[in-house]
């Protein structure tokens, strides 16, 4: 593929690795480069406003509830070559008190905000003159995490912060713990006038992400615990208690055959798409899947209210489609899948691979699939995957 100043770079994690793809938007194509490093998995990484710089947050604890707790956690900057996208690490990376589970940065990329899920928390870090993370920020308020933070996400206008909190269902004889969207006002680094969105008290109310439109005040939130799509919407400064519009997004809602669970949303540069992720990975006994929907359900946005509609559910062509991304022309969708699995084929069985799974976009929002390309994952996960423009 020929080199270009608008040229795409996809990056995706297995373990500590995180190995460069040159992405041809044009042929639908992805080219593996480079591969290095951090100091341990990684678990989410976000790119400065310029993208010259990719941060990284990565950790030695394992993901989820229980497991084993590591010692080793922090976020790290890699710069982000210019000509071919290819990343080298970047001065000094900051300590972590516990796993990272996303972060992301400020408009201005001045500060670096990272959610933990395990104890739940939120904390914001400086970002230095050179570009590496710096000190931690002392907040001038107490800050209510909620159960379990899971994503934390910027406004557009840089002025209010979101730390999306999942909570759990009933399991093990414990009831069931109700999450939110905590919501603060932001300047500066600071954190502060927090408010609670959270319906019925949180209960059934199990938010996992969210994706602001880029021009309207609506916010489009994927409900983990109830397969379900909501759109929030922000009225002056505040955002509303209750969904406007509530949209599930399986093709078989009836039809659950092991722990069926939306992951991330993301919207169309264009505003008038949503992309939700369907994913299923159960096993029985023998290790085989289950079934489920491993899907990406796309909505039309209508542009006078907001409401999403659905237009398709199409194959992720892999299992556990824990992230996706769209380039940032639009046209192309990468979605990556945390592990291979065995499934039922015949009277036999055949591997899923972990992949990379490469969709067109189409001018009415729908997507077809041109390829994948497996992924060798062995013990470990692919769990992230992202595409920066460079």
């Amino acid at each position: 593929m020929a080199e270009s100043r608008n040229q795409v770079a996809l990056y995706a994690a297995v373990g500590p690795e995180l190995t460069h793809y040159a992405v041809d938007v044009e042929g639908a194509a992805l080219e593996r480069r480079g591969t290095v490093t951090a100091p341990a998995n990684i678990h989410y990484a976000w790119p400065n406003a310029s993208c010259r710089y990719l941060y990284i947050a990565s950790s030695d604890s394992a993901s989820g509830i229980g497991g084993f707790t590591g010692t080793r956690h922090h976020v790290t900057a890699w710069h982000i070559d210019r000509e071919t996208g290819a990343l080298s690490p970047h001065g000094e990376g900051v300590a972590l008190p516990t796993r990272p589970i996303h972060m992301t940065l400020d408009i201005p990329s001045e500060h670096i905000l990272v959610a933990f899920s395990n104890p739940s928390g939120l904390q914001v870090y400086r970002i230095n003159p050179d570009m590496t993370p710096g000190m931690q920020v002392t907040q001038p308020e107490p800050i209510d995490p909620g159960i379990y933070g899971h994503q934390v996400r910027v406004s557009l206008d840089n002025k209010k912060v979101i730390l999306v909190t999942r909570g759990h269902d009933a399991a093990g004889g414990k009831p069931e713990e109700p999450g939110a969207l905590k919501v603060f006002d932001y300047a500066g680094g600071l954190l502060t006038n927090e408010t609670s969105v959270a319906p019925n008290g949180g209960y059934g109310f199990g938010p996992r992400h969210l994706d602001f439109h880029p021009t309207q005040p609506w916010v489009y939130v994927s409900l983990e615990r109830q397969n379900r799509l909501d759109m929030f919407q922000f009225e002056g400064d505040m955002l509303l208690g209750a969904a406007v519009f509530q949209k599930d997004t399986l093709a078989e809602p009836g039809n659950i055959r092991g722990r069926q669970a939306v992951g991330t949303v993301k919207l169309h540069p264009s505003g008038r798409f949503a992309y939700v992720a369907n994913r299923a990975s159960s096993t029985d006994q023998s290790g085989v899947f289950v079934g489920g929907e491993n899907t990406l359900a796309v909505f039309a946005i209508d542009r006078a209210s907001g409401e999403p509609q659905i237009i398709q559910h199409v194959d992720t062509r892999g299992i556990h489609c824990r992230n996706f991304h769209i380039d940032p022309s639009g046209r192309l969708l990468v979605a990556s899948h945390i592990r291979g699995l065995p499934v039922r084929d015949g009277g036999g069985t055949r591997l899923v691979p972990a992949c990379l799974s490469v969709f067109r976009i189409g001018e009415d929002g729908r997507l077809e699939f041109v390829r994948k390309y497996d992924v060798e994952t062995g013990d470990r996960q692919m769990f992230w995957m992202g595409m920066v423009g460079v």
